[in-house]
């Protein structure tokens, strides 16, 4: 007579843990997606509601979203340059950070409760997310200072690290220094016992520089930058990290030292207008009457482009020295503390970081879990 396996007890609580969830949700959740490309987030984009499937694959998680992360090349994957190929409507988001309210039977390094965080898999802006086990790593605790680590502090981290060969004793030029990738490169470039520069756009963010240990802060709105360097740094900078782009990148450049190393982390002034993206004939590139590549060569100088996803491997190191250092107290992860709150609020923070408004990592807070609908009695 032909027997069967019963479940395993864990295996039936793994599926009761998701029809709770399904019944909790009444089925359904809601998350960005893009319908048009655009660098306009909020005309390019809508809140849609999605259904739950019947089921959940084995090696999947579900996440209840608590806390998004916003960055400035949010709107550089709904404007289609990151993933030519992605064709709307697709999802949008970098990072999350919430906690897993189900798991799928295979699951192994997950169960239900545990605070996680999602930098891998694009479509973070969501209530919900689906994914497997491997795009989500264990963080301490559902928290809003979760998130600077990831895609801003990994990227100051790595690209100083592996792409820019910081050394000890050199002279570091941070553009944008007060914002969420910018306030970590200040503080792990002090931290290796460098002298740095940091440029802002207001007296409010010099002082938070100040009070991170930057040794001279420019705000570029009341001096210029190209005179600053080159008077008071006449042997010029040894290492830039660079993620705004027009007049700073020209002035950064032509203030390299001698065997300087220029990291291209983005060009935040060009991506609404898409002049990120476009040639700029009339200098060749480096302004100042002379070629980008003369330039370069005149100084056995380098311009280094840094895209944190060609960097996987490197990840795990990086993502515990960090750790390791905000443990000791020795970074501090710098949320903004201005509220935004829910899905809807996602296109306001943008907004917020493009008018250079935040100190810090911009964080939309999502509300907590539902509770489950009471069940009806005879």
């Amino acid at each position: 007579i032909p027997t069967t396996k019963p479940e395993s007890s864990n295996l039936v609580k793994m599926t009761t843990d998701y029809q709770q969830l399904v019944r909790r949700r009444d089925g359904k959740f809601r998350r960005i997606v893009c319908h048009t490309l655009s660098t306009n987030f909020r005309a390019s984009t809508k809140i849609v509601e999605e259904r739950l499937p019947d089921t959940l694959r084995d090696s999947y998680v579900v996440v209840e979203n608590r806390f998004l992360g916003i960055n400035a090349s949010d709107i550089n994957f709904t404007n289609g340059r990151y993933d030519p190929s992605a064709k709307p409507p697709f999802p949008c988001g970098f990072e999350s950070v919430g906690e897993v309210a189900a798991v799928g039977s295979k699951v192994k390094k997950f169960r239900v409760g545990d605070a996680v965080a999602c930098a891998s898999v694009y479509g973070a802006f969501s209530e919900l997310l689906i994914v497997h086990e491997k795009g989500l790593v264990r963080v301490p605790a559902v928290s809003a200072s979760v998130l600077p680590m990831l895609v801003c502090g990994q990227t100051a981290s790595v690209a100083l690290t592996e792409v820019g060969d910081m050394a000890s004793g050199e002279t570091v030029l941070v553009t944008a220094a007060a914002g969420g990738t910018g306030q970590f490169a200040v503080q792990l470039a002090k931290l290796a016992g460098n002298r740095v520069i940091g440029t802002c756009s207001s007296e409010e963010k010099a002082e938070h520089l100040r009070s991170l240990g930057c040794d001279r802060v420019i705000n570029y709105r009341t001096e210029d930058v190209f005179r600053v360097l080159r008077e008071e740094y006449p042997k010029g900078v040894d290492l830039v990290f660079e993620s705004v782009g027009g007049s700073l990148f020209k002035a950064a450049l032509d203030n390299l030292a001698p065997k300087g190393r220029l990291l291209v982390i983005g060009a935040v002034s060009g991506y609404q207008d898409d002049t990120a993206w476009k040639q700029n004939k009339k200098d060749g590139g480096g302004g100042g009457g002379m070629p980008l590549q003369t330039k370069l060569l005149a100084k056995s100088a380098s311009v280094r482009g840094f895209f944190l996803n060609l960097y996987n491997d490197k990840l795990p190191v990086h993502a515990k020295k960090l750790a390791t250092l905000l443990e000791a107290g020795l970074l501090d992860p710098g949320v903004d503390p201005t509220p935004f709150e829910g899905l809807a609020a996602v296109a306001d923070a943008l907004d917020a970081l493009y008018a250079r408004k935040n100190i810090g990592k911009l964080v939309v807070s999502l509300p907590p879990p539902l509770l489950p609908p009471p069940t009806s009695r005879l």
